[in-house]
C-alpha cells in the first residue's frame, strides 16, 4: 500500500518556509536519507535573503539542489561556493564540520528567489567519523536524460541507467524530475527503498492523484507510473536501508548517543572551528 506523508512546516523568517517530510511517524528514513527538506519557493525583496548562521553537523552528508535562486555556502574547511539551479553541493560532515548558508551579496541587493531541496544522508557506521569534506558539482557535470516530456537529472548515486559523479558512501537513489503536462515516467525500481516528493504541480501515481508538497512511498518492488497533469517538479530518492538505528538531535546524526553528547559539548566549547568571514553562530538549543 502506498504511503503519503504530509510534511511539517517550519518558517525560517522572511516568508521562507521549509517542509520536512522525513523523519516522520510513517518514515524515520528512506534508504540512507534521514532528513528530507523542501525549501521555498520564496521571493525575497531587495536587501533581504536567506541567512542560516554557522551551525555544526556530525555523522551525515548534506545534499543541496536548487530549482531557483542561489545560496552561498561557507564552512570550517575554508570552502566558499555559490550553488545555482541544477548544481549539487555535497558536504560530508563525518567527525565534524560547521557551515553557513546565505543569499549571495549581488542577489540580496537586487532581490531574488529560492526553491530547492536539502536532504541529509546518514553515513554508514564505518564512515561516521570520516574526515569532513565539501564537493561542488556544476549542473553540466550531472548525467541527464530527456524522454517524452520528462527531464531526469541524477543528483547522487544511480538511477535510470546513469550514475552521478558525486561520491556516495552507500547505494543511493537521488534524481530530479521535471515533467511537462501529460508526460509519464515509470519510477526506477532498482533500489530497495524509494520515495517521491512533489515540489510543484499536479501529479498522479498509477492513476491516483498525489497532493503537491507531499512525500509518497510506493511499495517495495513495484513499478508505479508517474503522470504530470500540469508542469511538475519532483524528486525521487532512496537507496539501501540504514545499517542500524540512528539517533538524531538537532543537526547531529550518530549511531551513538554518547557521540551526540560529545558533539553538543564540542559546539559549546568552540571546537568545530570557525568560518572565515562569518563570525555569527546558532547557539546550542536548550532542549
Amino acid at each position: 500500500m502506498t504511503t503519503i506523508i504530509e510534511p511539517r512546516v517550519h518558517d525560517l523568517g522572511e516568508g521562507f518556509l521549509v517542509r520536512r517530510a522525513v523523519p516522520s511517524i510513517q518514515a524515520r528514513s528512506v534508504g540512507p536519507f534521514v532528513f528530507v527538506d523542501h525549501m521555498g519557493p520564496v521571493v525575497f525583496e531587495g536587501g533581504r535573503g536567506l541567512d542560516v548562521r554557522p551551525h555544526p553537523h556530525i555523522g551525515l552528508a548534506t545534499v543541496t539542489f536548487l530549482w531557483a535562486g542561489a545560496i552561498n555556502h561557507r564552512d570550517t574547511l575554508g570552502s566558499e561556493q555559490v550553488i545555482r539551479p541544477g548544481d549539487v553541493n555535497w558536504m560530508t560532515a563525518g567527525r565534524g564540520i560547521a557551515h553557513s548558508e546565505r543569499t549571495p551579496t549581488a542577489e540580496r541587493a537586487a532581490g531574488s528567489e529560492a526553491h530547492g531541496m536539502q536532504t541529509w544522508v546518514a553515513l554508514p557506521q564505518a564512515h561516521e567519523e570520516t574526515d569532513p569534506a565539501f564537493y561542488h558539482h556544476p549542473a553540466a557535470t550531472l548525467p541527464q536524460q530527456r524522454r517524452d516530456g520528462a527531464w531526469l537529472r541524477v543528483i547522487a548515486g544511480r538511477g535510470y541507467g546513469e550514475e552521478s559523479p558525486v561520491k556516495v558512501f552507500a547505494d543511493t537513489l537521488n534524481v530530479a524530475l521535471d515533467l511537462e503536462p501529460d508526460a509519464e515516467l515509470v519510477l526506477d525500481d532498482g533500489h530497495v527503498e524509494r520515495a517521491l516528493y512533489i515540489l510543484d504541480g499536479e501529479a498522479q501515481l498509477d492513476g491516483v492523484d498525489i497532493p503537491a508538497r507531499h512525500l509518497v512511498i510506493p511499495d517495495r518492488g513495484t513499478r508505479p507510473k508517474l503522470r504530470a497533469k500540469t508542469p511538475l517538479k519532483a524528486m525521487l530518492l532512496g537507496g539501501e536501508p540504514l545499517d542500524g538505528h540512528r539517533h538524531l538531535w538537532w543537526n547531529f546524526v550518530s549511531s551513538s548517543k554518547e557521540r551526540i553528547e560529545q558533539a553538543k559539548q564540542d559546539w559549546v566549547d568552540g571546537r568545530f572551528g570557525r568560518i572565515e568571514g562569518d563570525d555569527e553562530f546558532i547557539p546550542l538549543p536548550q532542549r
